[in-house]
């Protein structure tokens, strides 16, 4: 029996990922449903090789351009993101959530109650409304998956073990594109230097975000919260390679680490077989070369001085969180548009997070959807 999918966002890095997995084992899957906010050529294009039953465009003028487009298509045209449960009436066996920002949390928890099985691949809607997602996952019975290569790692290694087993958790960072250079000669490095990943391919805001290594430490934030381990069982470790993703180290003197490619197609594909369906990634043999060629440095906090913010994460829900993910996405689109320096993307966050406004919301938690964004606004009204 074919396993029923869902996509949202499939035309993003993510997306697409899946639907290339998906192409290539037409059999193995049913597409319900494919969404995309603007690209409206990318989605009708998968989804007629595809088949997919159902598209949604969350952008109305391109919702009506592709309706104009495809007049007498059989697929189904939706454009309203808050409404999936009157696109998807009967659960399906697994959904792929990667919407990217903060505008996937609404879409992310609504698609639990629809999905045996679902897989985030969004960070910022773990960080800022993990416990949201959390309580619908309990309520449903909806198993879930993470996708981010280090913590489908850790999924990976910890399963059947006692979480007070566990003594460090190792979350690995390339080190980005100036790991090498002196702190003197990166304080005004142009954007486009900075967007240069020696060893994945990715968005703008992304790359910037793991030039500083703030992006490893969303990632520790979204480890916590997932795995519900003490911050201080984190460290963040340089590993220029990229080849290995998580390393646990547990109290009994075993160490187990998990290595692949610098590919998202292998915890993608993984997470659609779960059910130990066989299955080739086709990878070839391992590269020994690469192996005896590991190596892994302490982060230079002068460096990379945004990891002292893990010294602020609380073990409960907090505005924290989102406040951090605003403020540093405010930042690096200034920066990006050459209003602010390299340097600034540190100082000022740090400098920001002190202030009083807000600082006197980090003991409270947002209860809903709605609150997340209305800290958003608040955050983006003040830094405007």
């Amino acid at each position: 029996m074919k396993k029923k999918i869902a996509i949202l966002g499939s035309t993003g890095s993510i997306g697409k990922n899946t639907y290339n997995i998906i192409k290539k084992n037409k059999n193995d899957f049913e597409v319900i449903l494919l969404t995309t906010n603007k690209n409206i050529n990318t989605i009708y294009k998968q989804a007629k090789e595809l088949n997919a039953k159902n598209i949604l465009v969350s952008s109305k003028s391109h919702y009506h351009k592709l309706k104009k487009k495809i007049k007498k298509s059989k697929i189904k045209i939706h454009s309203d993101l808050d409404n999936l449960q009157n696109i998807i009436d009967k659960r399906i066996d697994y959904t792929m959530c990667a919407i990217s920002g903060l505008n996937g949390l609404k879409p992310t928890i609504d698609s639990i109650k629809f999905s045996k099985t679902i897989a985030i691949a969004n960070k910022e809607s773990i960080i800022c409304g993990w416990h949201l997602i959390k309580k619908e996952l309990k309520k449903y019975k909806t198993n879930f998956i993470p996708i981010d290569s280090e913590h489908f790692s850790i999924w990976t290694l910890i399963k059947n073990q006692k979480i007070e087993n566990i003594r460090k958790i190792y979350l690995t960072a390339s080190g980005g594109p100036f790991l090498k250079r002196k702190n003197s000669s990166i304080v005004n490095v142009k954007p486009k230097y900075a967007l240069k990943h020696p060893n994945w391919k990715m968005g703008k805001k992304i790359s910037i975000d793991s030039a500083t290594l703030m992006n490893k430490v969303f990632e520790v934030i979204e480890a916590k919260k997932i795995f519900d381990v003490d911050i201080e069982k984190f460290k963040i470790i340089i590993h220029p390679r990229s080849y290995i993703h998580a390393i646990v180290h547990f109290k009994n003197g075993l160490v187990k680490l998990l290595a692949h490619d610098t590919n998202m197609a292998v915890p993608i594909m993984n997470s659609l077989y779960m059910d130990n369906k066989l299955f080739d990634y086709n990878e070839g043999n391992i590269d020994f070369k690469l192996l005896n060629g590991l190596n892994f440095i302490n982060p230079d906090i002068k460096k990379f001085p945004v990891i002292k913010i893990l010294n602020k994460i609380k073990n409960k829900p907090s505005y924290f969180e989102t406040i951090l993910i605003s403020i540093n996405d405010a930042l690096v689109e200034k920066y990006l548009k050459g209003l602010i320096n390299y340097q600034s993307l540190n100082t000022m966050l740090i400098k920001l997070l002190k202030i009083p406004y807000f600082t006197r919301y980090y003991n409270s938690a947002p209860k809903n959807v709605i609150d997340i964004k209305n800290m958003v606004k608040r955050v983006n009204t003040y830094l405007n």
